[in-house]
């Protein structure tokens, strides 16, 4: 119960019970960098991203679509599942419990989901990942869903955009999901052979095995301004090397600066960015 919620039954006292004051739960957002209080409707009127700080809050693969295709307006692709729990994968509860409770949580069949629409009249595929989906983790299902999204690319003479949230491989899968990781970048290659643009973004966070693998091929690589981007954390190097690391270590900036990627973007200018860019990889690729 958030601050708000609590004050609700005052404020309606003081109004004489003329009329009611309901407040959602979820009305409010606090920021994780200035602690500010958020209200959601006008947050989400400005892409998640606080006007006190300008972080780039969570948001959610479909807000991330209907920001981007024309109108809001898209076709959600499914992928193919596969065997779920192959090892039987229990700690504090079993895989599948944890697995049905994301699901549940966010109303997506896996970590991934695959849109299809128009980008200022260009016809483009998408793929958002879900940090909130079990951490983003790649699994077996993840794999075939860049396969997927690449075959229906490629059937389509699309683009192909990915948008990167992830702590690293699903470990409930163990090699399992080890082996979606050259899936994944074979599914990249499938892009490549077809002539077709292969863009990146990433977001905060963006680490493990998703970082190395499909989250560097990219023909260009964007981010967020000041995404983390690593394979391991900042927390387990420093432990590791035994040294204080600079400042806005592996950082968007940081990693901008010493070339590992390309540009970064503000997630309001996103789309019109996007757009120019894909404007002239097909020309090129034309």
């Amino acid at each position: 119960m958030n601050w708000i919620t609590k004050l609700a039954p005052k404020i309606k006292s003081i109004l004489g019970g003329k009329k009611s004051l309901k407040v959602a739960d979820n009305s409010w957002v606090k920021c994780s960098q200035c602690q500010t209080m958020l209200y959601s409707d006008d947050l989400e009127k400005n892409y998640y991203v606080c006007p006190n700080c300008d972080l780039h809050l969570y948001i959610h693969p479909r807000t991330r679509m209907k920001n981007l295709f024309d109108e809001g307006i898209y076709e959600e692709i499914p992928y193919p599942t596969v065997q779920l729990d192959p090892l039987n994968f229990k700690d504090t509860n079993s895989y599948k419990e944890k697995f049905k409770e994301a699901q549940a949580k966010t109303e997506m069949q896996d970590a991934f989901l695959i849109g299809y629409g128009k980008m200022k009249g260009i016809s483009t595929t998408v793929v958002a990942m879900n940090f909130k989906f079990m951490g983003g983790s790649l699994s077996s299902a993840g794999a075939e869903a860049m396969v997927k999204a690449a075959e229906h690319a490629i059937s389509y003479n699309t683009p192909f955009i990915m948008i990167t949230s992830s702590g690293g491989a699903r470990m409930q899968e163990n090699q399992l999901s080890l082996q979606a990781l050259p899936k994944t970048t074979i599914a990249v290659q499938m892009v490549k052979d077809a002539k077709l643009p292969y863009i990146v973004i990433l977001t905060d966070p963006t680490s493990g095995g998703v970082t190395a693998s499909f989250a560097m091929l990219g023909d260009v690589t964007i981010a967020e301004p000041k995404a983390l981007i690593c394979f391991a954390g900042p927390r387990v190097i420093a432990n590791t090397v035994g040294e204080t690391l600079p400042d806005g270590f592996q950082r968007s900036e940081f990693l901008l600066d010493h070339g590992f990627i390309d540009q970064i973007i503000h997630r309001k200018d996103l789309k019109d960015k996007l757009v120019n860019l894909l404007s002239l990889l097909l020309k090129r690729v034309a």
